[in-house]
């Protein structure tokens, strides 16, 4: 997993003022918090935090935020929700998480099908029901992605959150069983299309038959 340094500022102003007049200065209203730890208000620079962004997955990344300002070492912390604004894409507001880097975690981590399955071969199509997983794992030891073969899978076959090989010091967390990948049949998904054309059709013909009978 990625490790950048971040440098932030505390901030004491608090409401929506503050944050509009941060964010006119170029700086991202930001907060950090964790088990243990009491809320601090920050501001992160905006031009580095769009570069750590550009470098990509960053929300799988670890932040050394240096707290300038709050006389303590930098603090190991992970994005927990990022704010966008939804028409121009301006970051509005981050939180930060802190982390333990002995402790282990939950994390999201994209699944990426891997091979052709053989289902598509007789005319199924692989459907991608879940994207991500979430998984427990070390800071140090979170996978930017996880590689899943699906060669195995035929017609109407799933594979399972559990059937999935995690790398070393990498487990699912206790839940549901669910399924990840699955082979449908694209002629079982047309039925349901053509049999809502017949019907529409069907329908369509009731007013013109009964039309004739009254021409009669």
């Amino acid at each position: 997993m990625k490790q950048l340094e971040l440098n932030t500022t505390i901030r004491t102003a608090v409401g929506n003022g503050p944050a509009r007049r941060l964010r006119q200065q170029g700086l991202i209203p930001a907060v950090l918090y964790g088990p243990a730890t009491e809320p601090v208000m920050l501001a992160v620079d905006g031009r580095d935090f769009e570069n750590a962004v550009k470098r990509g997955n960053v929300r799988r990344t670890i932040f050394a935020l240096n707290l300038q300002g709050g006389g303590s070492g930098a603090k190991s912390a992970i994005i927990k929700e990022l704010q966008q604004h939804p028409v121009n894409g301006q970051f509005l507001h981050v939180d930060f998480y802190e982390i333990a880097m002995d402790r282990k975690l939950r994390v999201m981590i994209p699944v990426v099908p891997k091979g052709k399955a053989k289902g598509e071969e007789f005319g199924g199509m692989l459907q991608i029901i879940e994207r991500e997983i979430e998984v427990l794992c070390l800071p140090r030891e979170i996978p930017d992605a996880l590689e899943v073969d699906v060669t195995e899978l035929g017609v109407g076959g799933t594979l399972h959150v559990n059937d999935i090989a995690l790398p070393a010091g990498v487990e699912l967390p206790p839940g549901n069983n669910y399924t990840v990948f699955t082979v449908v049949s694209q002629k079982a998904e047309a039925l349901p299309a053509e049999a809502a054309a017949e019907a529409a059709a069907g329908e369509a013909a009731e007013p013109a038959a009964e039309a004739d009978k009254a021409a009669d």
